[in-house]
């Protein structure tokens, strides 16, 4: 990086340290990232179970092993050992195909995910990291994308109603989320001025991206909740709605499957938030103010407990927080998400012109007031407008009152319109004389 009067302009990215380990070391660290995906996923059921009990005053898992710790493991064996069923209508080949579809690009993405600097490894020099790529967040974004295709393969193989629907909401979901998602990593990339993921947390050395981009990183936060399918966001598979949405007809490994993908899915975003806008494995404050916080094998261990941080977000947003309905999720990412995402990188954009062509700092706040300043006059005209819109749709208290059955099928009223309340059959029916038993006696006697 270098540095000049009007800010900081990125030096091309050196990726000479990586693509000369030999093949031992390879294959070490392969195994290593597999180990930690692989074990990450069983500590974190655990901790989510008793965390969300905690957060519920209930117990949690508690009877297999010291206070429940083998609970997960557990788990996987009574999976692995059930009869494995196949629905008779399923395309068979696919139906075996999707949860493998959907395991293996989340272990990928990991290929160039920054665990620390260069350290000593049995007398070799090597970056804690597999590999690097001049585009490593695109990497990472196109791999996570192929993992969707096993959802969307499994809800159609199953040849369920319920695990379609579920398949096609997931198709929608990954399009709308995506979007918001790639738009939040262009700020990055225009401030860092590169797309390795090396070279991003590098540039991070003097101020974190989350102080820097805060709205890209809210907007990435929201979208990357989405993208993994969890609560208020598990639209996919919806109990309530779709019995279990795309994997209703899965049961033993297959159906594990499914659940390590999503959970090594939140570790994969939860590794590329902490890349991207957390300053990777830097040491956070106050340990940073140590010379050596940042050397050695101790930045593997702030990696790790930033990526914990983030998935402790995702079980409290599970504990919390109820499902969305899918016309408020899609308003979520179509009308807020993008377009926020969208003024964003206008401003970063703007931002980083000026200061490439030598302008001081008062002209770039007037720039990026100008654009914030046009981008609420559109929110608020558009408010206006659909304001009007809807009270148009509201008939007025001369016209005949609101019929429900008019277009042939029953529909809910619009905002400001009420339904007709209607009489009940013999509700103008006065109720019978009570007569009690002296009454009767009389009469029967007279």
């Amino acid at each position: 990086m270098t540095t000049h009067e009007y800010g900081t302009v990125a030096a091309p990215v050196d990726l000479s340290a990586f693509g000369h380990d030999p093949w031992w070391l390879v294959i070490g660290k392969a195994l290593a990232i597999f180990v930690f995906l692989v074990l990450t996923p069983l500590v974190a059921i655990y901790a989510e179970r008793k965390v969300m009990a905690r957060m519920q005053m209930r117990v949690g898992p508690n009877r297999v092993g010291p206070r429940g710790m083998l609970q997960s493991l557990a788990d996987g064996i009574k999976l692995a050992l059930k009869e494995g069923i196949t629905p008779t209508g399923a395309d068979k080949p696919i139906y075996l195909l999707a949860p493998v579809i959907a395991v293996v690009p989340a272990f990928m993405a990991f290929a160039v995910i920054p665990f620390g600097p260069q350290v000593s490894i049995f007398g070799t020099l090597s970056p804690l990291q597999l590999t690097d790529l001049p585009v490593g967040v695109l990497y990472i974004l196109a791999v996570t994308s192929i993992g969707v295709y096993g959802i969307v393969l499994a809800g159609w193989s199953s040849g369920s109603t319920y695990p379609l629907l579920g398949a096609l909401r997931s198709t929608a979901q990954v399009i709308s989320y995506e979007v918001a998602m790639g738009l939040s990593f262009a700020a990055v990339f225009l401030y860092a001025g590169t797309m390795s993921t090396s070279g991003i947390v590098s540039a991070q050395q003097g101020a974190w991206y989350v102080f820097l981009l805060l709205p890209s990183f809210l907007i990435y936060v929201t979208a990357m909740v989405g993208e993994t399918n969890r609560a208020p966001f598990d639209l996919p598979e919806a109990e309530g709605e779709l019995v279990g949405g795309f994997h209703t007809e899965y049961s033993s490994l297959k159906f594990a499957m499914f659940m390590l993908a999503e959970y090594v899915n939140m570790v994969t975003v939860s590794a590329l938030a902490t890349t991207l806008f957390l300053g990777g494995w830097h040491a956070p404050f106050p340990f940073n103010l140590w010379d050596g916080a940042n050397s050695g094998w101790w930045p593997v261990l702030w990696f790790v407990a930033k990526v914990w941080g983030f998935l402790f977000v995702f079980i409290w947003l599970r504990s919390t927080l109820p499902r969305l309905r899918y016309d408020q999720f899609m308003n979520l990412g179509w009308k807020i998400l993008i377009p926020a995402a969208l003024v964003w990188v206008m401003v970063i954009a703007t931002v980083r012109a000026f200061r490439n062509e030598g302008y001081n700092t008062w002209v770039v706040l007037l720039c990026v007031a100008l654009v914030l300043g046009a981008a609420l006059l559109i929110v608020l005209a558009g408010t206006y407008r659909s304001r009007r819109r809807t009270a148009a749709l509201v008939p007025d208290s001369g016209t005949r009152p609101f019929d429900a059955m008019s277009g042939g099928f029953p529909v809910p009223p619009l905002p400001g319109q009420t339904l007709p309340t209607r009489k009940l059959p013999g509700q103008n029916v006065p109720p019978p004389r009570r007569t009690d038993v002296s009454d009767t006696s009389e009469d029967s006697h007279a």
